[in-house]
């Protein structure tokens, strides 16, 4: 049995610790801003300060904020002050920010200077008490650097520490409640299978730092090593390896979609990896194809994981000392017990090698939804977290993600997983990204249709690619229409979009 590393009480206690056993090291890197640990614990102390002036402690405090060495101060100073971080996508909209906003209820609301119109306006119509505007250029939450301000008293392990919300691409967006104490014993889970070296890694951070991936991946994960974080703003491909090279990045943490851009950038076949020692790849599904191109590229292992909001969020994660399967998800963190499940009443435990819904149990998983007692009970049902996921074991405990539950596709009666048709069209050559939905149909009740982007200078058609499809899969889950596009829809954190494909596929 896997023991667990040292866990903190809190993530600010975390902080804390590698601020007083490593001050000098290097903690932020965002543009020509570089900010060290003691300085890191100090910006973090004085905005705590602020933020209980208002407040804030026993509230929410919402954040509104892209990447930079202000949202890592931010996140931090919110739980120092024993408030509730509920962090947000600062491309929201106006309407998707309102029905957020409208169901946290934040006493403060920090926000980037570019949305101080909307963000006005919403706290207005919302009666939130305070804003805060970010200038990107004013290091706002920096001015401390320098000094020596002590933490405020820290909080309490079972005290809320932040409300998640779900990206909401099947529905309404729901808040996810998790302790300090879930939050800091997932670090300490990820750590057994996935361990970092202490005061040696700097890791490359493009993911968005509102999203729970890049949280727990990046922020959280550089602070327990005492680690450097090293910030872009947005992806840009040249900046990424012109990063991985000047900055000396040992960890590079992207998604099937960094890693698509990346690999089809015309940079890319020189790019210096050599200070490269490991990638992570979450947010999405991985296809095996990506996966070994980039191994084979730059020469470092790549490791995929699991996890969701729900979960604290990271459930499971190839180990790094031990077997890597491409395809796979790995094997679940300690003393986390995950069992695949009957799809129709979710009670009886499948077999090695059958599909059902994920279900798990764990420390890490979240105590519910807010304001919604019904989903809660849905979700957590005899002390499992049933995940909406549809996965399978292999004979060897590595997990598969399959699919999600409501996205599984019923043509004539028989079950197909989108992930396993959009696997089979990655391996054909011509094609650099796959999509696949089910839509409407008047015979077969449902018929799988696909949406691909061609690698640059590729050709391909309908033909071709069924041709390729019926190769390797059965005749019912070949897709019935392929839509060659120039591009696939994206959400926030960079997912398909299939909710706007079902859209663009209803509407014709």
């Amino acid at each position: 049995m896997t023991t667990l590393p040292r866990s903190f009480p809190t993530v600010v206690h975390m902080l804390a610790s590698a601020a007083a056993e490593a001050g000098a090291n290097e903690a932020l890197v965002a543009g020509d801003e570089r900010l060290g640990y003691g300085d890191y614990e100090s910006c973090v102390a004085a905005f705590a300060g602020e933020l209980m002036s208002l407040g804030a402690t026993g509230e929410r405090v919402a954040l509104v904020m892209g990447n930079s060495a202000d949202i890592c101060i931010a996140l931090f100073a919110t739980h120092a002050a024993r408030a509730v971080a509920v962090p947000l996508n600062p491309l929201y909209t106006e309407r998707e920010l309102r029905a957020i906003l409208a169901d946290a209820r934040p006493r403060v609301l920090i926000h980037d200077e570019a949305a101080t119109a909307m963000a006005t306006l919403l706290a207005g119509e919302l009666g939130i008490a305070h804003r805060i505007a970010i200038e990107p250029t004013g290091r706002r939450l920096t001015a401390w650097r320098g000094q020596r301000i002590a933490l405020p008293p820290l909080p309490s392990p079972d005290d809320l520490a932040t409300l998640q919300y779900t990206g909401g691409t099947t529905g309404r967006s729901k808040g996810v409640c998790l302790s300090h104490r879930a939050i800091a014993i997932n670090i300490a889970q990820r750590e057994a299978l996935l361990p970092t070296r202490t005061d040696i890694e700097r890791l490359l951070c493009v993911m968005p730092l509102f999203h729970v991936y890049a949280i727990a991946m990046c922020l959280h994960n550089m602070v327990a090593c005492r680690g450097s974080l090293i910030i872009l703003p947005r992806f840009q491909p040249q900046e990424v390896l012109d990063l991985i090279r000047r900055e000396q990045v040992t960890i590079f943490a992207g998604s099937p979609t960094l890693f698509t851009g990346l690999m089809n950038h015309e940079a890319f076949a020189d790019a210096d990896f050599s200070s490269l020692h490991l990638s992570y790849s979450g947010s999405a599904a991985l296809a095996e194809e990506l996966f070994r191109r980039w191994e084979s590229a730059s020469g470092a292992p790549v490791v995929e994981g699991y996890g969701q909001s729900e979960a604290g969020p990271v459930i499971s994660f190839n180990p790094l000392g031990g077997e890597r399967k491409p395809g796979s998800v790995g094997i679940p963190l300690p003393d986390t017990t995950v069992e695949i499940v009957d799809l129709a009443t979710g009670n009886t435990v499948l077999p090695v090698g059958e599909r059902g819904e994920i279900r798990l149990r764990g420390p890490q998983v979240m105590s519910g939804y807010r304001n919604l007692p019904e989903e809660t009970a849905t979700a957590l049902r005899g002390g499992w977290l049933y995940t909406g996921d549809i996965g399978e074991f292999d004979r060897d405990g590595y997990l598969y993600v399959r699919d999600r539950k409501k996205e599984m596709v019923k043509v004539s009666g028989f079950n197909v997983f989108p992930r396993e048709v959009e696997e089979v069209l990655h391996a054909h050559p011509a094609v650099l990204e796959a999509a696949v939905i089910g839509v409407a149909d008047a015979y077969k009740g449902e018929a799988v249709r696909a949406f691909v982007v061609l690698r640059r200078g590729a050709t391909a058609d309908f033909d071709a690619l069924a041709t390729h499809c019926r190769q390797y899969l059965a005749r019912y889950k070949v897709p019935s229409r392929i839509d060659i596009v120039a591009e696939l829809p994206k959400t926030r954190v960079g997912k398909h979009d299939k909710l706007r494909l079902r859209e663009i596929a209803r509407d014709g």
